[in-house]
């Protein structure tokens, strides 16, 4: 099976209280999540709707729409192996797609490292989407002060605010700018729309380009987002973009980027980009959390009449600058090795 064909996983995070079970209460009787199952691992004040789930054993129950429901009561890589051996089986329906819902104090990155990093999970299963729900009222406190709510914002593919109700038009303006500051290539999306599951896959061949294209917005100045005085074990994560004019050695390029991540993997949240490669006449997108780098594949064309490598990162304590240098230095000596390593080969 291909990378392409994998089960996409789609991990739904966010901060205790910012409404996550609530949501799924929603969406899990929409037509559009048909075919999908759910592993949830919390429930916390307010649980699933008993008329969705009464077993809370870990066994699947199954769902109107025709979706798959269960609790987590092991380890997750557990939990979706049992899962993934009763849909082999036949005791299950056949599903398409996996939510996970995390706990409210989870820190995702570890989590999307099991799913990336597991090799029994990676042989039928590859990450989707990081969806993100930030709470309106309690939200820009909690990403000020607990690193938790920090790193599940600098994960996100897609953010959905809740309680949009309890605070005023400038406060959710100014929500939306601290959490773009914290990962601008996130998109938002309402919180009654359940096809935020099912959208933002960058290996959705009907997706592609348009997603690689909201990865690479505008490049804009270096935003850090800093911890307060009192809070001050929490580092400055920072989220900047890397553009090179010469087409990438690959190579060079690889190597560089192994050993950035064997380095610095803790402190790379994510890297995202699309690369000009040289002696290749389409480009080559990437995309990485901490350790771990998604296979890379080539689109089929140019989003954009852009032609220079753009990569985008989200870190935690590292240089702007340094990385930026560093790139550059391997992708020249790169370039100045490539006439010997052709005549080798």
């Amino acid at each position: 099976m291909s990378y392409r064909e994998a089960i996409p996983l789609v991990v739904l995070t966010g901060f205790l209280g910012s409404g996550k079970t609530t949501l799924l209460n929603a969406w899990l009787r929409d037509e559009r999540l048909r075919n999908c199952a759910v592993l949830i691992n919390e429930f916390g004040e307010i649980g699933l709707d008993h008329q969705l789930v009464e077993p809370m054993d870990g066994s699947p129950v199954l769902l109107a729409n025709g979706c798959v429901c269960c609790s987590i009561r092991e380890d997750l890589t557990t939990a979706i192996l049992n899962l993934d051996a009763r849909r082999l089986a036949g005791d299950i329906p056949a599903f398409t797609r996996l939510v996970i819902e995390t706990t409210g104090v989870a820190d995702p990155a570890p989590i999307l490292a099991t799913l990336l990093n597991d090799p029994e999970l990676r042989h039928h299963y590859r990450l989707g989407t990081v969806v993100t729900v930030v709470d309106a009222r309690h939200g820009p406190q909690d990403l000020r002060l607990r690193e938790e709510a920090l790193k599940q914002a600098a994960l996100a593919d897609q953010f959905i605010i809740t309680k949009r109700d309890l605070v005023s038009p400038a406060a959710l303006v100014a929500l939306e700018q601290q959490l773009r500051a914290i990962n601008p290539g996130a998109q938002f999306a309402a919180s009654s729309d359940a096809g935020v599951l099912v959208n933002g896959d960058v290996y959705d061949p009907a997706l592609r380009g348009e997603e690689v294209l909201r990865w690479l917005a505008p490049p804009g100045p270096v935003h850090t987002h800093a911890a307060p005085a009192a809070t001050s074990h929490l580092q400055a994560f920072a989220s900047f973009s890397v553009t090179l004019d010469q087409p990438l050695d690959w190579i060079a390029f690889g190597v560089w980027l192994t050993m950035l991540l064997h380095v610095h993997g803790n402190r790379v949240l994510r890297v995202k980009g699309i690369l000009n490669v040289a002696g290749s006449a389409t480009p080559v997108v990437i995309n990485g959390v901490q350790h771990l780098v998604h296979p890379p594949f080539h689109l089929a064309a140019w989003p954009d009449a852009d032609r220079r490598s753009r990569l985008v990162f989200i870190t935690e304590g590292l240089s702007h600058e340094t990385l930026g240098a560093s790139l550059a230095a391997f992708n020249q000596l790169g370039a100045r090795l490539r006439p010997a390593a052709d005549f080798l080969s």
